[in-house]
């Protein structure tokens, strides 16, 4: 009888798997060949076993149940999915309503839609500063623009999600007005009126009221809905600021927690325990590029907040945290946007994974334009693949049991619980933005990111590396605000034109009720005054009326990766517009192909990422011919290409003859011959191009020589 498989070969344990790996390392460190080390200062290892999860507390939980790592249902999204949940950001209600309507016939199965600056600043339309009107979101000052918005939504089957920004209370005053005048009830709203005063604070820097106004007003909506709208939700933590200005995952993942526990705490000062609050409580998440990382934040994010409910005397299904995630705006780019299909679609894969409650990939183009139908559908139709043709939903907490992401769930939470601690133990998130200290860890994290880029130890494809010197630029096309303000100042003022005498005796009335009512009374009196046509802004001014100063800090820089690249290549655009060429490189390629080749290549890629035209020329099999297709061809940059056996010939004649002849013509070398770099300096070679060069440093420059900038 044959033994088994496992007795004839040994298993091999990973002591012996290192062992191999290292002897094929041929004396390389192990550390910094193999392992590597992420911006959240977690070392990722190349292989993962059995040992690595032993101990870890999170491994041994159960979907449904506390702490909640595994997802807060026992069945998972396996009974209906997540929500696919695009946001739809158009200035006109009626635009608004049309893209609603075709989205939720072609696979939407909820309504998430921003409000436009002037709408969440509390400013109707004819207040509103030009610009404002329309910017980020649809123009709301009236229940006949909300009709207009929803027309023809069933509001009873799909939910809501508004971005309020940081106040809520008047914008649901006057859906609440809207849906009773349709004789709907509100309680069977679903969604979330998103409000989150710290997260507007954090990248706008101000707020259009206090703190302390901004709380009163998610305490009494709080209330309310807990009350009348039981499903709906009031309090969004969106991370978006945190993680589109550079921070890692344990900073947003921190941050957003920090402000968690901060309307958490504040609702208790109000007396709103947290088993009413934190069911209100909805997070939206930001899912970045690294698949891994981001599944475990999403994984971390749940025990995590399970932890700090339950600190707070809230119940096991209190502690259940509502998951949104969105794709990254931050990985976005300009150059080669089509790529950024693919970044969406491992981003909606991580969310995903993670286990989300619902989801919003980003339109490839919204980075730099408006998006259409086309780009809407195709990032709708990225989430409806995963469920409908990868049958995610049917799966529960698909990353659970690996190695890998269970070690890494473990540590990114030890780590954002520290931070979180650290935010705390400094009187909360509105104290350390008031202090600056988040806005500094996170501009040092971006920063270290930046420079990863720049060196090109980090890649955008088709930005930093591999661009296309061909690409053509797709149109930036994006709405006409001045004409949005137009139309909505003139609707808003025959709106008021059209109110008889009676009518506007009423609004004031139901306005001075507002200020008049008891705080269990104030958005009944809110509903009331919307019903009699009164306007956003109008109850927006009556609420804050007494209000005290708002808050100034210094806003977290929210920015792509890409933006210092994109900038190269913007100024080789507007070069080749006033010149009518793209800015031209003449490469010298030194002696037969295999000689200069492979350098050459290299150099051709890393100059194309500023706009280059690199022109390779023929072969040069002397200095002296070198030094003539140098001189004769016009290129204000050449660089020399060759091997690090030939350039102590060859590198300083042809810099020499280069610079007698055409002193302003700047000479590169390919490669780093680190024995001769400052003899070469010293001949009058003015760079190297090599691996390990600050790209975006040197690329400039060579623009500068160019005449691409000043």
């Amino acid at each position: 009888m044959t033994p088994p498989l496992s007795e004839l070969f040994p298993i091999p344990t990973p002591a012996d798997w290192r062992a191999l790996a290292e002897a094929e390392l041929k004396g390389a460190r192990f550390e910094k060949r193999l392992v590597t080390r992420t911006p959240e200062g977690i070392d990722l290892q190349p292989l993962y076993a059995a040992p690595d999860c032993e101990g870890l507390g999170l491994v041994g939980s159960l979907p449904g149940f506390a702490p909640f790592a595994r997802g807060t249902q026992p069945e998972g999204n396996t009974t209906e999915g997540w929500e696919i949940c695009q946001e739809l950001v158009l200035g006109n209600p009626r635009e608004f309503n049309a893209a609603a309507r075709t989205g939720l016939d072609r696979g939407l199965t909820a309504i998430n839609f921003y409000l436009d600056k002037a709408t969440r600043d509390g400013l109707d339309p004819d207040m509103a500063p030009v610009g404002d009107v329309g910017l980020g979101g649809v123009s709301i000052a009236t229940t006949a623009d909300l009709a207009r918005a929803l027309d023809g939504v069933d509001i009873e089957k799909v939910p809501l999600f508004v971005r309020t920004g940081s106040s809520a209370l008047p914008f649901a005053a006057l859906l609440i007005a809207w849906v009773r005048e349709r004789g709907c009830d509100p309680a069977r709203l679903r969604g979330c009126i998103e409000m989150d005063p710290l997260g507007v604070l954090s990248h706008e820097g101000s707020l259009p009221h206090s703190l302390e106004g901004a709380y009163r007003e998610m305490a009494h909506l709080t209330t309310w809905a807990s009350t009348h709208a039981p499903e709906l939700q009031t309090i969004c933590v969106h991370s978006r600021a945190f993680h589109e200005s550079g921070g890692s995952a344990v900073q947003e993942l921190a941050a957003a927690l920090a402000a968690g526990a901060e309307y958490l705490r504040e609702m208790s000062a109000r007396d709103l325990h947290p088993d009413r609050v934190a069911p209100r409580i909805r997070f939206s998440l930001s899912s970045g590029t690294r698949l891994f990382m981001e599944i475990a934040k999403f994984r971390a994010a749940r025990a995590l907040w399970s932890r700090i409910v339950a600190a707070f005397g809230g119940s096991a299904e209190a502690q259940r945290m509502n998951l949104h995630v969105r794709t990254s705006r931050y990985s976005m780019t300009v150059c080669d946007p089509y790529v950024n299909l693919l970044r969406a679609t491992t981003e909606a894969f991580a969310g995903v994974v993670g286990g989300c409650d619902s989801l919003h990939v980003a339109p490839f183009d919204e980075a730099f334009r408006s998006p259409d139908e086309f780009s809407r559908r195709i990032a709708r139709n990225t989430q409806i693949l995963l469920k409908e043709e990868c049958h995610f939903h049917r799966v529960i907490d698909p990353a659970g049991g690996s190695y890998f992401v269970e070690s890494l769930t473990d540590q990114l939470a030890a780590r954002a619980w520290a931070q979180f601690q650290r935010i705390e133990a400094g009187g909360g998130l509105g104290a350390a933005l008031v202090a600056g200290t988040l806005q500094k860890e996170i501009a040092a994290t971006a920063a270290a990111r930046a420079k990863d880029l720049a060196h090109r130890r980090e890649s955008l494809i088709g930005t930093n590396v591999y661009a296309n010197p061909t690409e053509k630029p797709l149109d930036p096309r994006g709405p006409d605000l001045a004409a949005l303000h137009r139309t909505q100042a003139q609707r808003i003022q025959s709106h008021r034109i059209s109110l008889q005498n009676e009518q506007n005796t009423l609004i004031l009335h139901r306005l001075a009720e507002i200020l008049d009512s008891a705080p269990h009374n104030l958005l009944e009196a809110a509903i009331d005054a919307a019903r009699a046509g009164a306007t956003l802004g109008e109850i927006t001014r009556t609420l804050r009326s007494g209000d005290v100063v708002p808050p100034r800090i210094e806003p977290l820089r929210i920015h792509r990766a890409a933006e210092p690249f994109e900038d190269l290549r913007a100024a080789a655009d507007v070069f080749r517009a006033k010149t009518g060429a793209a800015p031209r490189i003449r490469l010298l390629c030194m002696g037969p192909i295999r000689q200069h080749k492979v350098r050459a290549d290299f150099c051709t890629g890393f100059l194309e990422v500023a706009g280059f035209t690199v022109d390779p020329g023929t072969p040069c099999a002397t200095p002296e011919e070198a030094i003539e297709a140098a001189t004769g061809c016009g290129a204000p940059v050449c660089v020399i290409c060759s091997t690090d056996e030939t350039y102590p010939e060859l590198v300083p004649a042809i810099t020499a003859g280069i610079k007698s002849r055409a002193p302003s013509v700047a000479v590169i070398v390919a490669g780093l011959p680190s024995d001769h770099v400052d003899a070469f300096r010293t001949s009058g070679v003015d760079d190297f191009i090599h691996v390990r060069a600050d790209a975006l440093a040197l690329l400039t420059q060579l623009q500068r020589q160019a005449g691409v900038r000043s």
